[in-house]
């Protein structure tokens, strides 16, 4: 990668070091940062073992610190929003497969996977929410049952493609769907419609998700929202707790992360924790610059004649 160029948005991001692989921690910062072309990877390395050194004696004497975290209910002044979010069709359809509750947990005993945090993004949250936020705004942010958008732009680029673009890392393919036309309201078709197959290009629910599995805790979405909040004083936070009961569920309803590797999350003594954000052993500034999510969705079509069946 280049180094950034001055027209390019830079944003500091928060890398969390020490712990393997050590060639990821490279690789981000050799293939992903401004000043990627002028870093000594010996240096690095070395920083890397220092932190790594500091994780072994974390793991010596903070065995077990992520076990058995606490989980409390939701105050009852706030049970009118819980039952907005338990009625959200959206909740519904995205946590449908185990149990799901909503609880306060303490930030401090939730083990993370995600390696970095954009931290240009850490303080529009905290703008957004203002210096004393009250408990329904917190609440709002994690448990956002309104949905708020980002902003995205689109268009063709092709006969059979277009392109979808946010600021939203969050942009995604949701799903393909098979409508009637009677479902599609304003458009006029060349022909009479046998079927509308529709692509849906959004945004996940976006609620604060925690995974309770193997008498642990590990964020499943919303670390920035985690870390923003954590940064500000604020130690427990509402969220939607996930049940599982077994490694089989984490096929279906964990990160990529924590199937590929569950025993660093769920065995080791003391795993990754949002705190170690915030511990100066563990952490690298970079600046990184600034993406945009893009999302192609591209169609083909064949037709054929084929012999009837009698």
């Amino acid at each position: 990668m280049e180094s950034a160029t001055a027209s390019q948005i830079l944003d500091d991001h928060v890398f969390l070091v020490g712990r393997p692989p050590l060639d990821e921690y490279l690789g981000f910062v050799t293939a992903q940062t401004a000043d990627a072309d002028a870093v000594d990877i010996g240096v690095l390395a070395s920083d890397w073992r220092a932190a790594n050194d500091h994780v072994r004696e974390l793991e010596r004497v903070e065995q077990g610190c992520a076990d058995a975290p606490s989980i409390g209910p939701v105050g009852k002044n706030l049970s009118a929003l819980v039952e907005q979010v338990h009625s959200d069709p959206l909740f519904q359809r995205s946590f449908g497969i185990v149990p799901t509750d909503i609880g306060v947990v303490e930030l401090d005993k939730v083990v993370v996977y995600q390696k970095f945090i954009n931290l240009a993004y850490v303080r529009q949250i905290q703008q957004k929410l203002g210096p004393n936020p009250t408990e329904e705004a917190v609440f709002r942010l994690c448990l956002p049952f309104d949905h708020p958008q980002p902003t995205v732009n689109f268009g063709r680029i092709a006969n059979n493609a277009y392109m979808f673009m946010s600021p939203s890392t969050d942009l995604r393919f949701l799903e393909p769907v098979l409508l009637q036309f009677d479902r599609i309201i304003g458009h006029r078709p060349q022909g009479p419609v046998a079927g509308v197959i529709a692509l849906l290009v959004g945004f996940g629910s976006n609620f604060l998700n925690l995974i309770h599995v193997d008498n642990r805790l590990v964020m499943n979405n919303g670390s920035h929202r985690a870390y923003a909040l954590r940064d500000m004083g604020i130690t427990h936070v509402p969220c939607a707790i996930q049940r599982v009961s077994r490694r089989e569920e984490l096929r279906v309803v964990g990160s990529s992360d924590l199937q590929n590797n569950p025993d660093n999350y769920l065995k080791n003594a003391r795993p990754p924790l949002l705190r170690d954000y915030f511990d100066p052993a563990l952490q690298k500034i970079f600046k990184v610059p600034r993406r945009v999510r893009q999302v192609k969705i591209a169609f083909g079509v064949e037709q054929l004649d084929v012999p009837a069946s009698s």
